[in-house]
């Protein structure tokens, strides 16, 4: 078996006789940072964005011990990998606006028909391919929502297709250098380290074989593993449950409410209820509300909790109808402001929360949501989680799923507003459809000039971001809103990092206790272990976080055992795009936790047994390309 032999070299082979380097003072101040930044990572008290330029000021702040100066310092603001990032959220956007992905989606949905295999295998292809050359947060928050109406058109639970679709457009990105940010970040690191930045292919083949194996795992075992959360072509309301959270009554000739406006009327209550709709003879109006004035015989559709119901009896003038249930169909009406069947206006639709938007930290109230958007929020699903009550002022964090009640024009803002992904079809922004031959051209002329090596991929993502303004694939206001800004600072506060952990001797002295406890190992394992090891943090801190620690250690340690350092950073790379057991692990899994209605551990149950299949797959897979 020379093949095996030359993957597993002998042990004596490799090994050097290295000291441990001695616990400097500067080491330790670098531990305490690294020790501090991991806990506020994990713990968000404040965004990652936030902490990481933190640290960034703190390594500054105790230069004589961390040895970053200023210079340094905001040297991740002039990286060549912060700046090409940068780039690449806007040539992912000009994209984005032509509607590729979706037109490809419709396309392959129609292909897929009512065959649960093929719509799977669908959502795993688009997914996988699209995220190569298209940063994988806007693939899956256009996928989302055709993820969704496939389900329901297929009488399937939506979390049948969601983990699928985030875990593919995370292998995707392993296909190229511009997959995901953590690619060009490894490629900036490496050539700080080994002089050797990534090239535009440098592992597509690797990155074929995981999304190939990954795929096949996806289509054939997860099914099997795959929970169902949500009920298959489930009414919204019912889905949320709705029926006893809404409750009509009706105002009596002398209550104090009439002649208020809607506004007036809640505010001069002390306990919490939400107007959803006001029903007057046969006509029934939705938001905007807050200035309507209340007549007697008016009927109000309230939202509150079982206990406040026995409030709302004590009001003054208010009688409680009796109990019914309601359905999406009696929360929607036409424009005239009549009950239908099926609104054509009013409806109730879901909302995700971006892991990226703006109102991550804000709460109902401090955002204004209600009058910003004319939309009521009628309940809000945190994983398998369903709030009714006192929601105005929790938190909203990625990935939480609102249940919105909204007129179409309001639904339709909402499609086109980057803050929501809204999990329906019936919401389309208007798609650049002429301009996609030239996105598409501008697309493949970054990726071919870099990859030729005629030019940097910083230099031509740059070109490619002015082509797309220049030939109107974008707007110039536009340019600011594709760039999720919490990426770049997190990449601009957490690179000083890595240089602090090289300067010191920190990474040094990891190393060499990594080699010191795996002395007696082959080197592929020793591959292995670093693989592993940064799989699992990365599934609760930031990717980013993970290479700018872990690539410095790898490299040392390579070199330690007399193995190629590059097949180090190639393992490292490869599984910061792995985190695949915890949704907070990655963007995507956030984006699909709420729609697909998942509880925590539903990401470990499908992918556990996933990343120790991509583990052994990488692994081998370097040493046979690259060696060890």
């Amino acid at each position: 078996m020379p093949f095996l032999r030359s993957l597993f070299p002998p042990a004596a082979s490799f090994l050097q006789t290295a000291e441990i380097p001695a616990l400097t003072t500067g080491m330790l101040v670098v531990f305490g940072i690294v020790l501090l930044a991991l806990v506020l990572f994990v713990t968000e008290p404040v965004p990652i964005d936030v902490t990481a330029i933190g640290v960034m000021v703190t390594l500054i702040v105790l230069e004589p011990w961390t040895e970053i100066g200023p210079t340094e310092g905001v040297s991740g603001f002039a990286s060549s990998a912060t700046i090409t990032v940068l780039m690449m959220f806007v040539l992912s956007e000009g994209v984005r606006k032509t509607g590729l992905v979706q037109l490809v989606s419709a396309g392959i949905s129609e292909f897929a028909g009512d065959d649960e295999r093929k719509q799977l295998g669908s959502i795993i292809g688009v997914s996988g391919l699209s995220a190569g050359f298209i940063n994988n947060t806007p693939v899956v928050a256009i996928m989302i929502p055709m993820a969704s109406d496939i389900a329901r058109r297929a009488r399937v639970s939506p979390s049948r297709f969601m983990i699928p679709l985030s875990f593919a457009s995370m292998m995707g990105g392993m296909l190229t250098l511009i997959g995901t940010s953590t690619n060009i970040l490894a490629s900036d690191v490496s050539a700080r380290l080994l002089d050797r930045p990534f090239s535009m292919f440098e592992f597509t083949s690797l990155g074929a074989l995981v999304l190939l194996v990954g795929s096949l795992y996806l289509l054939l075992a997860a099914p099997r593993l795959l929970p169902d959360r949500l009920p298959a072509e489930g009414d919204l309301a019912e889905e949320f449950g709705m029926a006893d959270y809404l409750t009509e009554v009706v105002v009596r000739e002398d209550s104090p409410f009439v002649g208020r406006t809607v506004r007036e009327a809640i505010e001069g209550e002390e306990f919490e209820f939400d107007l959803v709709q006001l029903v007057r003879d046969d006509e029934v109006f939705g938001e905007p509300l807050a200035q309507k004035t209340i007549r007697p015989d008016d009927i109000l559709v309230v939202r509150t909790g079982r206990d406040t119901v026995v409030d709302i009896i004590d009001i003054e003038g208010i009688d409680l109808l009796p109990h019914v249930s309601f359905t999406d169909a009696d929360l929607a009406a036409d424009e005239a402001g009549r009950r239908t069947e099926r609104g054509v206006e009013q409806d109730l639709v879901e909302v995700m929360i971006p892991p990226d938007s703006s109102l991550v930290g804000e709460t109902l109230v401090s955002g204004n949501f209600r009058d910003h958007y004319d939309a009521t929020v009628l309940a809000f699903r945190r994983g398998s989680t369903v709030l009714h009550r006192r929601m105005d002022h929790v938190e909203l964090r990625g990935g939480d799923t609102l249940l919105v009640q909204a007129s179409r024009g309001s639904i339709e803002r909402l499609g086109t507003n980057r803050e929501f992904v809204v999990g329906s079809e019936v919401a389309r922004a208007e798609y650049r459809r002429s301009k996609l031959p030239t996105a598409l051209a501008i697309v493949a002329a970054v990726v071919g000039v870099a990859a030729l090596d005629l030019y940097p991929i910083l230099v031509t993502s740059m070109a490619g971001a002015v082509a797309m303004v220049a030939t109107g694939v974008l707007e110039p206001n536009e340019i600011y809103d594709a760039v999720d800004w919490s990426v770049i600072f997190m990449l601009a506060g957490l690179i000083p990092l890595g240089i602090a952990m090289e300067r010191t001797g920190a990474a040094a002295f990891l190393a060499a206790h990594v080699v010191t406890t795996v002395a007696t190992m082959d080197a592929v394992i020793v591959l292995g272990v670093f693989y592993l090891f940064t799989a699992l943090i990365t599934n609760v801190i930031s990717n980013s976080a993970s290479v700018v620690l872990m690539i410095p250690v790898a490299v040392d340690a390579a070199n330690r055992i007399d193995a190629e350092p590059f097949s180090f950073v190639l393992a490292v790379t490869f599984a910061a795009s792995a985190a695949m057991i915890t949704p907070i692990g990655y963007q995507t899994n956030l984006m699909v936790y709420g729609p697909g209605g998942y509880e925590f551990t539903d990401f470990a149950r499908v992918g556990a047994p996933l990343q120790l299949i991509l583990m052994v797959v990488t692994t081998l897979g370097i040493a046979a390309i690259w060696g060890v």
